[in-house]
């Protein structure tokens, strides 16, 4: 059906359409083979407070964005191809109902659905376009993905020493690699981690030192499989001073969460059944 319906002037009116709501903030959606397939509002917890967010799930990407006014303007677009996702269903908690997890190697997060029956609506419709994309591309699903950021709420005191309480004066940070909530002299070090980002982020005491070994290892196995490359090379003889043609310009060069935002009217809508 995904395939009948790709090249429709009513799909292409649907992507259009949140084209629009996106405005000049919003990138392209429009290309070739990509349809439209439904689209809900769903609570994401995010580091502050719960907040409502816009999803529409297309043939092969996941987006999402802030609401300014519902159908008819959204910002913060976020587009996550699909075949980096994988999904894992949470348990209530207090405040949050019908929850589960997206996670992504480049950010991970936690959403709520109104009701069980639409997270079982959502949760389908994307395992069924993930599995799709991955049978055609032939890749495996994802291994890696990015710890989601722990609630500021969810800690009054750093997760790391519990010693430091957080205040008005005293911040709180969160370490990218484990997501914890952790004061800032458990978390004073920055690691390269470029599956996240290309400048080096702020991680926690502990996993900047697991960070650390890894690396290490990483070096060392290196070396390993280096060491039979150098041991089969032959050796030479240096050669003598007087034949030499290093000059003297050559010698100076040297190598160096309670909000409740649902009402009946907001729930999954899927555009072709």
């Amino acid at each position: 059906m995904v395939d009948h319906l790709a090249n429709t002037e009513i799909n292409s009116q649907r992507i259009a359409a949140v084209e629009n709501c996106f405005g000049a903030s919003g990138q392209p959606l429009a290309v070739p083979g990509r349809v439209l397939l439904g689209e809900g509002i769903l609570t994401k917890e995010c580091r502050k407070k719960p907040k409502p967010r816009i999803f529409f799930l297309f043939n092969d990407i996941l987006v999402y964005g802030s609401i300014v006014i519902n159908k008819r303007k959204y910002n913060s677009q976020h587009i996550i191809p699909l075949e980096d996702v994988t999904l894992e269903t949470l348990p209530d908690t207090l405040q949050m109902k019908n929850r589960w997890m997206i996670k992504t190697s480049k950010k991970s997060f936690v959403v709520s659905a109104a009701s069980l029956t639409e997270r079982k609506e959502w949760i389908s419709h994307l395992e069924e376009c993930i599995r799709h994309l991955l049978t055609k591309t032939g890749r495996q699903p994802s291994t890696e993905h990015a710890a989601p950021w722990i609630p500021d709420k969810a800690t009054d005191i750093c997760m790391r020493c519990t010693q430091t309480k957080f205040s008005t004066l005293t911040r709180r940070h969160h370490c990218r690699k484990c997501g914890f909530v952790v004061c800032a002299d458990c978390s004073r070090q920055r690691f390269l981690m470029p599956r996240l980002s290309p400048k080096p982020l702020r991680v926690c005491n502990l996993c900047y030192r697991q960070l650390l070994a890894e690396k290490k290892k990483e070096a060392e196995a290196d070396c390993r499989q280096q060491e039979p490359i150098c041991s089969a090379m032959p050796g030479y003889e240096p050669s003598s001073g007087d034949d030499s043609d290093k000059s003297d310009d050559d010698k100076a060069d040297q190598w160096p969460a309670d909000t409740e935002f649902y009402t009946s009217e907001v729930s999954w809508s899927s555009f072709h059944s």
